[in-house]
């Protein structure tokens, strides 16, 4: 049983979870683990890990209903994607569920710097609207979702800071259409890996719920805000971008102080 502080700690956390699910696509799964380990203080990684999977992919799910009424996302694209990278998601995290956690953590922050430094770089690109998914396509859609699926289930993450700029790589579509239909993927990778940890005892369902009633709430808000700011496409990249190296930064220091002590 969880008690009330850690519980309200959860719920907390879990409206800046969907309030940046709903802003930046992926960045909920990017706050959801330290935020479990660090501030709703679960001691073993790998159960944090399994939780924030779950959660994240429930608030994705709210975040992604928003996007929806907005037509904002590409259902093809979106689903091709997701297909491809549940496969992915289940090896991933099934090798993850391996790993020893701290080292998973300090993998986990420097992968984010590289893909922080990745959509600082492309801030600039405009993308292309309207874009579909057809034969043509598919291979390279198929093969960026199967990968970002690899990485999404290994590090036990919804995945959408690196399916926001897989998409734009594989279809060139714009960034804010790029991350309603990333919300596609995200749900689909988290579950598929929350599944797996679940399956091993690795998730805890009482900090889940509390999470993901925070999160719905937050991701309302984190749409709004969205639709406000993809007039500037470069703007949305450069808050994305700031807000991943801020919070790797945080966790390469207490990750390397765990694995040193």
């Amino acid at each position: 049983m969880i008690d009330t502080a850690q519980a309200l700690l959860a719920a907390l956390s879990g409206v800046a979870v969907g309030f940046t699910l709903g802003l930046v696509g992926g960045g909920g799964s990017i706050l959801a683990v330290p935020l479990m380990v660090y501030v709703v203080g679960v001691k073993s990684p790998h159960v944090a890990i399994g939780t924030s999977a779950l959660a994240v992919a429930v608030n994705a799910l709210a975040g992604l209903a928003g996007h929806a009424r907005a037509h904002n996302v590409n259902w093809r694209c979106g689903g091709t994607y997701a297909l491809a990278g549940v496969a992915g998601a289940f090896a991933g995290s099934s090798l993850g569920k391996a790993f020893d956690g701290q080292k998973l953590l300090f993998l986990f922050a420097l992968l984010m710097l590289v893909v922080a430094g990745v959509m600082f770089k492309g801030r600039g690109d405009q993308g292309i609207e309207g874009v579909v998914c057809n034969r043509d396509n598919f291979p390279k859609v198929a093969s960026f979702g199967f990968g970002t699926g690899i990485l999404s289930g290994f590090f036990g993450i919804g995945g959408g800071f690196l399916i926001v700029p897989g998409l734009i790589a594989s279809t060139s579509m714009t960034i804010y259409r790029a991350i309603g239909t990333s919300l596609v993927a995200v749900t689909a990778f988290g579950l598929t890996t929350a599944l797996n940890y679940a399956f091993s005892g690795m998730l805890d369902w009482g900090l889940a719920a509390a999470f993901i009633a925070g999160g719905v709430l937050g991701s309302l808000g984190g749409t709004a805000v969205s639709r406000r700011l993809s007039a500037s496409k470069g703007r949305l990249n450069s808050v994305f971008a700031a807000m991943i190296v801020m919070v790797a930064v945080y966790m390469l220091v207490r990750s390397w102080q765990a694995l040193a002590a």
